[in-house]
């Protein structure tokens, strides 16, 4: 029976990280209300990655084989506060200050739902959290760091993977999940569908 792998995600590094695992998938972006019920950070990505999943499953058409729906989900926490995309260059450098000298902690969340036929047959979720250090930072770093564009459609206002990395002082977990998948773990998971 033919598998096909649905990523309820329009984030280009999700869809980068998932070709680790997938020669082929379809990409289909879910539009649905998020509602956070909860306060703890690795909940709330769990919670949010299984209502994009789902939003996206319930708008499928009849695929007649094995379907797998992944929705995912990344927020940054420090001291229990969680940081959402900053809304604009203030909440950005703000953000970047909360972050500057210290560690956090980058959660995502990821929901998993197996479909046969159109019926669905499973449905898993987990979350991961990597700890990031982040150097001191002068002002300077700061603002010439938000003045990019590179803050402004990430959790806590920056990309490791991007320019902010050479102020990444070290981290303690999974690289790629602070990307925004935590690959190994998704592999692990999916094992047996993979098979």
């Amino acid at each position: 029976m033919k598998k096909s792998v649905i990523l309820a995600s329009g984030s280009p590094r999700r869809r980068e990280l998932l070709t680790m695992l997938f020669d082929e998938f379809e990409v289909i972006v879910s539009d649905c209300e998020e509602t956070v019920t909860c306060q703890d950070p690795e909940k709330v990505t769990e919670e949010l990655a299984l209502q994009k999943a789902e939003a996206v499953r319930e708008n499928l058409p009849r695929y007649t084989d094995s379907v797998i729906v992944i929705g995912a989900d990344t927020v940054v926490s420090i001291d229990g506060k969680i940081l959402g995309k900053p809304a604009d260059q203030q909440q950005a450098v703000d953000m970047l200050r909360m972050l500057s000298g210290k560690s956090h902690h980058v959660s995502t969340g990821v929901a998993l739902i197996g479909m046969d036929a159109g019926v669905q047959t499973w449905i898993k979720s987990f979350s991961e959290t990597t700890v990031v250090t982040v150097a001191e930072l002068t002002e300077e770093e700061i603002n010439s760091y938000v003045n990019t564009s590179e803050p402004y459609d990430k959790a806590g206002a920056y990309g490791i993977q991007g320019m902010f990395g050479k102020h990444i002082q070290g981290i303690e977990g999974d690289y790629n999940n602070v990307v925004g998948l935590p690959v190994h773990r998704l592999y692990q998971e999916l094992k047996d569908f993979l098979n």
